[in-house]
């Protein structure tokens, strides 16, 4: 039986002069449907019980490390008297709560506040049950990027949200780039290629590799970096810190990486039936690193460290770990050390996530 996404899609499908949608317009539409998507109505579960991990399900220490970038970013700036947390995809509020605990008792958690980007109303509600407690008057939140009022300094800070963005799906015939739309087949979904009109994908396609198998099917992200344009028009000095799944270039367009990255998630399995379920699994493509850096040069923000999840964690936990040198370990502390092994370690999450650390702050 058809998902309720799934009904829609064919109804907009049978609408359609042309039968055809671009997966684009249906990965956005199974995701962010304002009745039937992934991410309406209430946050998903995450962990264990949910549909994925992410660095949040580990544990708190996650989020004090990156406290401790958002007090590097402070220091950077001259420890001005007015800073601000902004986070996007913040999903129930779980990783604000845990990096207002790292920066509470310090310094920083007597000036700073905190905003979120949220326009969905449940996620909202979630977010406030959980931080208005902890933060008080010192939280709020914003539909979109136009009712931010972050001047000054600020951290800005997304985990695993770009993945999340809607991507078009390309595949090489051998000649020339060709879009790989939705169609209805039978009683359900199908994919059709089909050739790039001129304009913006077109664009996106002719920086692509062409070199490659006949077949060769792989994803461009518009959205990301029509996102990524708007974020570094923000009136804020700072920085921008993305962890997320994702490649450089070289690596995303890989021959061997022939059908791309785009992948269904759904209690705690992965695979590539993409038109599966639509509206009740998630979808995911890692984010193409190499085209966020080059739109942030653009903005003006550089990059101040990119790496791997488990490099970038180890040198955010220098103080920590300095800390409890010729300490004996309480039950707490090898709680974290446990925490941080998973969150580090390159057979954990290590290796699997990118953090990329920008920064428009002179000298930094």
């Amino acid at each position: 039986m058809p998902s309720s996404v799934e009904t829609f899609i064919l109804q907009s499908l049978a609408a359609s002069g042309a039968g055809w949608l671009s997966f684009a317009e249906v990965m956005r539409l199974a995701l962010y449907h304002p009745e039937y998507g992934y991410y309406s109505g209430n946050p998903q579960r995450i962990g264990r019980t949910g549909d994925f991990y992410t660095a949040v399900s580990v544990g708190p220490l996650y989020g004090q490390l990156l406290a401790a970038v958002a007090l590097e970013t402070w220091d950077s700036l001259g420890r001005p008297d007015s800073f601000t947390i902004i986070e996007q995809g913040a999903h129930d509020g779980q990783l604000a709560a845990d990096v207002w605990a790292g920066l509470r008792d310090g310094p920083l958690g007597e000036i700073a506040r905190y905003c979120i980007v949220e326009p969905q109303l449940g996620y909202q509600r979630a977010q406030q049950d959980r931080l208005v407690p902890l933060i008080g008057g010192r939280v709020s939140w914003a539909h979109d990027f136009a009712g931010l009022r972050a001047g000054g300094g600020a951290m800005f800070l997304c985990n695993e949200l770009l993945d999340a963005f809607p991507v078009h799906r390309l595949r090489w015939n051998g000649v020339a780039w060709e879009e790989i739309g939705v169609v209805r087949e039978g009683d359900g979904l199908g994919f059709k290629p089909r050739a790039i009109p001129p304009g913006l994908l077109a664009e996106e396609a002719a920086r692509l590799p062409e070199d490659l198998p006949l077949g060769y099917t792989t994803e461009v992200h518009p959205a990301a970096a029509n996102w990524l344009h708007q974020l570094c028009a923000q009136p804020f000095n700072g920085t921008i810190l993305i962890a997320d799944y994702g490649y450089e270039a070289e690596e995303y367009y890989a021959p061997e990486r022939s059908d791309g990255t785009l992948r269904r998630y759904h209690d705690h399995r992965v695979d590539g039936e993409v038109l599966r379920d639509l509206g009740e699994c998630d979808l995911t493509a890692h984010v193409n690193f190499t085209q966020v850096i080059d739109e942030a040069e653009r903005g003006g923000f550089g990059v101040k460290r990119f790496m791997e999840q488990g490099r970038f964690l180890t040198h955010a936990a220098k103080p920590w770990l300095a800390s409890l040198e010729g300490k004996p370990p309480s039950s707490a502390t090898m709680a974290l050390l446990r925490q941080f092994q998973t969150l580090t370690h390159p057979s954990h999450m290590g290796a699997a996530f990118r953090m990329l650390l920008l920064s428009n702050v002179s000298g930094s």
